[in-house]
């Protein structure tokens, strides 16, 4: 049923509020309230629509206290100790929140378990997901002591092909620019944070990639393009474009995007 899903959605999902034929969105304006009721319809919907999404908030003290657990794979600044795993800081809180969203769902019966995310996140409350999410987006990737996560070198040429990739795209293969969506400087989409005229806010959960880890890129590119990232409408936004990459694309788009500091302007 989700790859029915994918396919109705891969073109949907590009436009704020649109709703798919024949489905009944669960973010519908019947359903409209703030993100906790609407977060707490989709742990039990087959995936999340995240095209009527509105800003979250939370408490960043709070969640400075509750990422101790955290810290083991993401590092205590925010930094990941390994490069398998994410970069939390400067995360948009949106992004980081509605993953979140997705593992506790995952968690649930029938669901598809994700270690080691979705043990973590079976437990976690509504308000628990929020915090974690707006402390680690104020935390600064810049500022942040270097870890010991070494990333493959990358040369010259590699980095040039991911940087073409990125800002252009390649039309010959059917590959859209990355900087459509995640922005010209990799620091996410250029309207995540434009409410619309109901208040949404649809791009708010496009991540940002500028300098993320990039074996972690490389994995979660390759899950896209294998089509085994279903679990929201970004997801098959991801998965429609993910599919005409080849191995190299992704290791040129992954070692270019980890090279980027963020510290550049």
């Amino acid at each position: 049923m989700r790859s029915v899903a994918c396919a109705a959605l891969c073109l949907a999902a590009g436009h704020a509020g649109a709703q798919s034929a024949g489905q009944t969105s669960a973010l519908d304006e019947s359903s409209a309230g703030t993100n906790t009721q609407v977060a707490a319809a989709l742990l039990h919907a087959p995936y999340s629509d995240l095209r009527a999404i509105r800003p979250i908030a939370g408490d960043a003290e709070a969640g400075r206290r509750k990422s101790e657990s955290c810290a083991g794979c993401h590092g205590e600044h925010g930094i990941a100790i390994v490069q398998e795993f994410p970069s939390l800081a400067g995360q948009h809180a949106d992004f980081t929140y509605w993953q979140l969203v997705e593992y506790k769902r995952d968690a649930m019966p029938g669901g598809q378990m994700t270690p080691p995310m979705t043990p973590l996140a079976a437990d976690l409350s509504d308000a628990d997901m929020r915090d974690l999410a707006v402390y680690y987006a104020g935390l600064d990737p810049a500022a942040a002591p270097a870890t010991e996560a070494a990333a493959r070198p990358a040369t010259a040429e590699q980095l040039q092909r991911g940087e073409l990739l990125y800002l252009s795209g390649d039309p010959g293969r059917g590959i859209p620019p990355c900087q459509g969506c995640h922005g010209s400087d990799a620091r996410g989409h250029r309207d995540a944070l434009r409410r619309d005229r109901n208040g949404r806010t649809p791009y708010a959960a496009y991540p940002a990639l500028r300098g993320q880890q990039a074996a972690y890129l490389r994995l979660k590119l390759a899950e896209y393009r294998d089509g085994k990232q279903q679990d929201s409408t970004t997801d098959f936004v991801m998965s429609g474009v993910a599919v005409a990459l080849d191995d190299a694309s992704i290791q040129d788009l992954s070692a270019w995007l980890a090279s980027l500091s963020w510290a550049a302007n």
